[in-house]
């Protein structure tokens, strides 16, 4: 049985993970690390398997992933709306002071990381964004906070820590089902270009980025890969609804 702590466990897609790792007792036996007990509750009417406390509290980290054999990032910092969009120019976004990407997605990050590796950690899986090549991307200006940059310079850190890492860059998330859709897998943001694969979408279901990090867990196919990920739509006739996740790894290199 194999021992996981899932960050950011009340997140969108990280409630999902936590929920399909405690839903195979016999093979995983997982911790969900988040910040507010009440938002546990709310989710799950229990706060059974989970800790909480903050990312950017390094001791925290250190003392939830104790004998734990793998770590699954999930956390993000999020932006909030100050601004609905006016004639001619889009909403405007910010982020709290303690919550920009800066301290959340890369101090916060590399905390997860040199914990994980302190803890003899087999294998770090992150979830990230696909986006993060081009500097001036739409989610780097929003609030000022250079998300996407932070985010690939914690994963260049993760690649450098010397421990087994698998980097998802998740393509726009959907609130659908997964499991029902062909899965496309690329790097460098090829998905976005013209050149994407016929069908391709720029996006795919959140339950479909978790059935990811799940396999990915098993996989041998999956470790030291960093990959682009999207999906085809739910109904085009020429998509083949992807089940074999160790030919799709298989599929993927590793670096950034």
């Amino acid at each position: 049985m194999k021992k996981v702590l899932v960050t950011g466990a009340t997140g969108q897609t990280g409630s999902l993970v936590f929920q399909k790792l405690k839903n195979q007792p016999e093979e995983f036996a997982v911790m969900g690390f988040a910040r507010s007990p009440e938002k546990a509750q709310q989710l799950f009417n229990s706060t059974d398997n989970l800790v909480f406390g903050d990312v950017t509290n390094k001791t925290q980290i250190e003392n939830a992933i104790a004998g734990c054999d793998a770590l699954v990032i999930l956390t993000s910092a999020s932006p909030k709306m100050v601004a609905p969009p006016s004639e001619g120019n889009p909403p405007k976004f910010a982020y709290d002071p303690e919550g920009m990407p800066k301290q959340v997605d890369y101090h916060g990050q590399v905390n997860q990381i040199e914990a994980a590796k302190q803890a003899g950690v087999k294998q770090i899986v992150l979830v990230g964004s696909m986006g993060g090549t081009d500097p001036n991307h739409m989610l780097n200006r929003m609030g000022n906070g250079n998300i996407l940059v932070w985010k690939r310079k914690a994963e260049q850190h993760l690649i450098d820590s010397g421990v087994d890492y698998t980097i998802i860059h998740a393509g726009g998330l959907l609130n659908e089902p997964g499991g029902v859709r062909e899965l496309v897998v690329g790097r460098d943001d090829s998905l976005l270009s013209k050149n994407s694969p016929e069908g391709a979408t720029n996006s795919l279901p959140r339950e479909d980025v978790a059935n990811l990090v799940v396999n990915a867990l098993s996989e041998a196919n999956a470790r030291n890969k960093a990959f682009d990920v999207v999906s085809k739509r739910e109904d085009d006739p020429k998509a083949s609804v992807t089940k074999d996740f160790a030919s799709l790894f298989a599929q993927t290199t590793g670096g950034l």
